[in-house]
């Protein structure tokens, strides 16, 4: 006959399930929240329940009353709700975060006023500009054409005194070569 080794001893008792958790009946007003429910403990495995055993020497029922010390059985869950709503929200904070938020709109709203001053001096600025760089290449036009007119009658003059006298404007010529 072949024997079977068990993990777990057979003398000690094995856990039971627990029970769901049990609600109290609705009351049969709307607004009267439910305050108070009970809770069984959590559910130990079969390994804990006999290793605590071998421990403390313990039986199963020793365990689950030091389980319901543990852990309380009658919660009130508008207390705790409350409770942690208290800590998470504060108004002061909340207020000081809201003032924060206001500077700083206020001064991007400020900045966004100052950019858009900035574009509007631009856009007259550049309008002056391309008004005086026509006028200025109108005038640059006018020059070229007075340079152009000047120089034609400079050449004629220079034409007209070379077929009067081409000895003394070739000596002249020479002349005015000679101080550059």
């Amino acid at each position: 006959m072949a024997a079977t080794l068990s993990r777990h001893h057979g003398n000690f008792a094995r856990p039971q399930k627990t029970l769901p958790i049990q609600m109290p009946a609705k009351s049969s007003s709307k607004h009267n929240p439910v305050s108070r429910v009970a809770m069984s403990p959590p559910e130990l495995s079969e390994t804990s329940t006999v290793y605590s055993s071998r421990r403390s020497g313990g039986t199963l029922s020793e365990i689950s009353d030091d389980c319901e010390s543990r852990y309380p059985t009658d919660i009130n869950v508008m207390d705790q709700l409350n409770e942690r709503m208290e800590t998470l929200w504060n108004p002061t904070n909340m207020d000081k975060m809201i003032a924060g938020q206001a500077k700083t709109s206020g001064a991007l709203n400020a900045k966004n006023r100052e950019l858009d001053d900035a574009k509007a001096r631009l856009a007259k600025r550049l309008q002056r500009t391309r008004v005086n760089f026509e006028d200025m290449t109108e005038q640059v036009a006018e020059a070229r054409a007075d340079l152009k007119a000047s120089r034609k009658t400079l050449d004629a003059v220079k034409a007209r005194a070379a077929k009067v006298d081409p000895d003394a404007y070739e000596e002249a010529r020479r002349s005015r070569n000679s101080r550059r």
